[in-house]
C-alpha cells in the first residue's frame, strides 16, 4: 500500500514538470500523427528508390533511376504544366469570389440565410457526382451546347477539346470550394470587431477604404487558412479528371495526382509512382511554406 502510495506521488511529481506533461499528453496523438502520416511519407520515400512491388518480392534497390526518368519524361513536363495551370486558375477564383460573396451576405439583405444555404450546398455533394453531372451538362448534345444554339453560338466540343476541357475541370473545382471558403470568411467577418468600421466611417473612410483598410487586414489569419487549404485541395484533385476526361483528350487534362494513379495501379510501377507522389508532396510543402511566410512578412 505504501509502495502504492509513492508511485502515485513520484508520478504526480512528473506530471508537475511541464515538459513532462506536455510530452505525456501530446504522446497519444504524436504516436497516431508517427503511423499514420510519417510513417507512410517515410515508406513513399523509401519506395521512390526502389522499383516498387505489392508484396515487397522482388523489390530491389534502385537509386536515383526513377527521379531520372521523371526528369526525361516529357509527359511528365505536360502533367506539370496541367497541375499549374489548373491550381493557377482555380485558386485564386476560389479565394476572391467567396469572399466577394462573404462580404455581401455578411450584410442585412432580402433571403440572406437562403442564399448563404444555397451557396455553402457544393462543398456537401460528393465529387463524383458533381462530376458526373458537370459531363452531362458539357457533353457534345448536353444541355450547355443547346443553349449556346438557341442563342446562334456554334457548339463547343468541350470534353473532347485540348482548349475547353480544362477549363471545364476548373469550373467544376471552383463550383466545389466556393461554398466552403464563403463560409470561412463569413466567420472571418463576424470576427472583425464593428469599432473599427465605426471609427473608419467616422474619419470618412469610403466603402472600398474600409474593405482595404479594415476587412482585409482583419481576415489575414482566414486569408492564410483558406488559401492554404484550397491549395492542398487543387493539388490533391483526382475525382474531376478521372470522372469527367480521364486524363484526355492527348493528355490535356491529365494532373499530377491521376498520373500517380495511372503509374501505380495502370502501369504497376509503384517506384516511379512513388517517386512522382514525393515530388508532388514537396511541392505542396514548399507552397505551404512560402504562403505562410508571405502573410507573415505583410502582418
Amino acid at each position: 500500500m505504501q509502495q502504492n502510495t509513492k508511485s502515485s506521488h513520484s508520478f504526480k511529481n512528473l506530471l508537475d514538470n511541464e515538459t513532462f506533461a506536455a510530452w505525456f499528453f501530446l504522446a497519444p496523438a504524436l504516436i497516431l500523427l508517427g503511423i499514420f502520416v510519417i510513417g507512410p511519407i517515410a515508406y513513399l520515400f523509401y519506395l521512390s528508390f526502389t522499383n516498387g512491388s505489392f508484396t515487397n518480392v522482388g523489390m530491389t534497390w534502385v537509386g536515383l533511376k526513377n527521379y531520372l526518368r521523371l526528369i526525361l519524361d516529357p509527359d511528365f513536363y505536360q502533367v506539370m504544366w496541367n497541375t499549374a495551370y489548373f491550381t493557377i486558375a482555380t485558386v485564386i477564383p476560389s479565394i476572391v469570389i467567396p469572399l466577394g460573396l462573404a462580404v455581401l451576405l455578411n450584410r442585412d439583405i432580402i433571403l440572406r440565410g437562403f442564399l448563404r444555404t444555397a451557396y455553402f450546398l457544393p462543398s456537401i455533394v460528393s465529387l463524383v457526382a458533381a462530376g458526373l453531372g458537370f459531363r452531362w451538362l458539357f457533353q457534345n448534345d448536353g444541355p450547355v451546347n443547346v443553349l449556346l444554339s438557341n442563342i446562334g453560338i456554334e457548339p463547343i466540343p468541350w470534353l473532347s477539346s485540348t482548349v475547353w476541357a480544362m477549363p471545364v475541370i476548373i469550373l467544376l473545382s471552383i463550383w466545389k470550394q466556393l461554398g466552403f471558403n464563403m463560409v470561412v470568411f463569413l466567420a472571418g467577418l463576424q470576427a472583425i470587431p464593428v469599432s473599427r468600421y465605426e471609427a473608419a466611417e467616422l474619419d470618412g473612410a469610403s466603402g472600398w477604404e474600409q474593405f482595404w483598410y479594415v476587412t482585409l487586414p482583419g481576415l489575414r489569419p482566414t486569408l492564410i487558412f483558406t488559401t492554404i487549404t484550397t491549395v492542398i485541395f487543387t493539388l490533391r484533385s483526382f475525382e474531376q479528371v478521372y470522372v469527367i476526361t480521364g486524363g484526355g483528350p492527348l493528355n490535356s487534362t491529365n494532373l499530377l495526382v491521376y498520373y500517380i494513379y495511372q503509374e501505380a495501379f495502370g502501369q504497376f510501377d509503384f517506384g516511379y509512382a512513388a517517386a512522382a507522389a514525393t515530388v508532388l508532396l514537396a511541392i505542396a510543402m514548399v507552397l505551404v511554406y512560402f504562403q505562410l511566410r508571405t502573410w507573415s512578412e505583410d502582418s
